[in-house]
């Protein structure tokens, strides 16, 4: 399928994202316009993820253009649909880079799309940050693209950790999505890291993602007499095995990543998926004004609380326009090569493009709302993640863990 921009093919109205006439595009002003990309899985099986993306992305530039821009110019957001996949991810940002020419890209959520985008970010010298891919090689050997969450290595370590410490489990099997970057990576470290503190994983069993029927793989696990599963898969089978495990007699906990994060899970696992447990980026009931400042932004535009995808996205965006910011201050040259419609030739943009890399780079202490980001060495986050527990239709805070 054809890669769609966003104003022709989501079918989310624009004013409940916020995006009203000029805020997709951006109405020219006096000072310019900047142009960035996003890609994101707007349409298709995780279409919350994309869907909760642009929404962080948009509640972020609406603020940054009506403070006045950055440098005097209003910034713009191209958008394209990945559809979840990750070869129309790559085709999204080759269209990105090469066609549309923006200045750098926010995406995806899904660390299979990022890995398909990122090659091409890193050659264009376009600087890109995914708000929410966790798999480490994403970034690695790949100077130009950053991510604003934790990496799979702290995230499998938390729940192992929590496992053993605060659940006192000993045996636990694993669920995984045999073609996910994301599920695999997580498997990998949760079970290194469970089997240091003493634990024993009893199975270890595969589905891919788009199974609706997990009967086989859930009967050989249940048969192990496992005290809990974990499962690091996305939303959409996730409720689905909750569903299908409770009916084969499983009554142990499941445990996750942040790819539970949706309001559809709840919807598609019911009762089946209460009291389970999954590590995440930050709790909707943290008494923090800044937490709860952006709920109140999200919740004025969408009636809903929004999840942990548009923290992270809004995050991205804002680290990305103090980076603007600080190449326009220091540089109004180089800045000026970065405007849509810039005379400046090829080399002079890639060099202006290096510059906005640079200051991304030197990103330390920013105060996000998922909590302060610091770029590590490897362009990736350092920082907190929280464990929380499905509890009557929501999620709850248990606890939180330090890198």
């Amino acid at each position: 399928m054809s890669i769609r921009r966003l104003a022709l093919s989501v079918f989310i109205p624009l004013s409940v994202l916020g995006c009203g006439p000029g805020a997709e595009r951006g109405a020219s002003t006096g000072g310019g316009t900047l142009k960035i990309g996003e890609y994101s899985s707007l349409t298709g099986a995780t279409a919350t993820f994309g869907q909760s993306t642009h929404l962080g992305l948009t509640l972020a530039l609406d603020e940054i253009n009506a403070a006045g821009g950055i440098g005097g110019a209003r910034v713009e957001v191209i958008t394209e649909d990945t559809q979840g996949r990750a070869t129309e991810a790559g085709t999204a940002v080759s269209k990105l880079v090469t066609q549309d020419q923006v200045i750098a890209v926010i995406g995806e959520v899904a660390s299979s799309n990022s890995l398909a985008g990122a090659p091409i970010c890193n050659e264009a010298a376009v600087p890109m940050i995914t708000p929410a891919s966790t798999n480490p090689m994403v970034t690695t050997d790949k100077p130009f693209v950053f991510r604003v969450c934790f990496i799979d290595p702290f995230q499998g370590t938390v729940m192992a950790k929590f496992a053993v410490g605060s659940l006192k489990l000993t045996r636990v099997a694993v669920l995984r999505d045999a073609k996910s970057d994301y599920s695999l990576g997580l498997a990998e470290y949760f079970v290194k890291e469970f089997t240091a503190q003493g634990g024993t994983i009893v199975g270890n069993e595969a589905y891919t993602q788009g199974d609706v029927v997990f009967t086989a793989p859930l009967t050989n696990l249940i048969a192990k007499k496992p005290e809990a599963i974990f499962i690091p898969g996305y939303y959409t089978e996730v409720g689905l095995i909750a569903r299908q495990a409770r009916e084969l007699g499983f009554e142990g906990a499941l445990l996750g990543g942040d790819g539970w994060d949706s309001p559809k899970l709840t919807q598609i696992g019911g009762a089946s998926i209460e009291g389970c447990y999954f590590s995440n980026h930050y709790a909707t009931d943290d008494p923090n004004p800044v937490v709860q400042g952006f709920i109140a932004s999200a919740k004025a535009k969408t009636n809903e609380v929004p999840d942990a995808m548009a923290v992270l996205a809004y995050d991205a965006t804002k680290v990305l326009a103090a980076a603007l910011s600080t190449v326009a201050t220091a540089n109004p040259t180089a800045f000026a090569a970065l405007r849509t419609g810039s005379t400046a030739d090829a080399a002079a943009k890639r060099a202006a493009r290096t510059l906005v890399r640079d200051a991304i780079a030197a990103t330390k202490g920013f105060p996000g709302v998922s909590g302060t980001i610091t770029l590590d060495a490897n362009r990736d986050a350092s920082k907190s993640a929280v464990v929380l527990k499905v509890a009557n239709g929501g999620y709850q805070f248990v606890e939180r863990i330090e890198p």
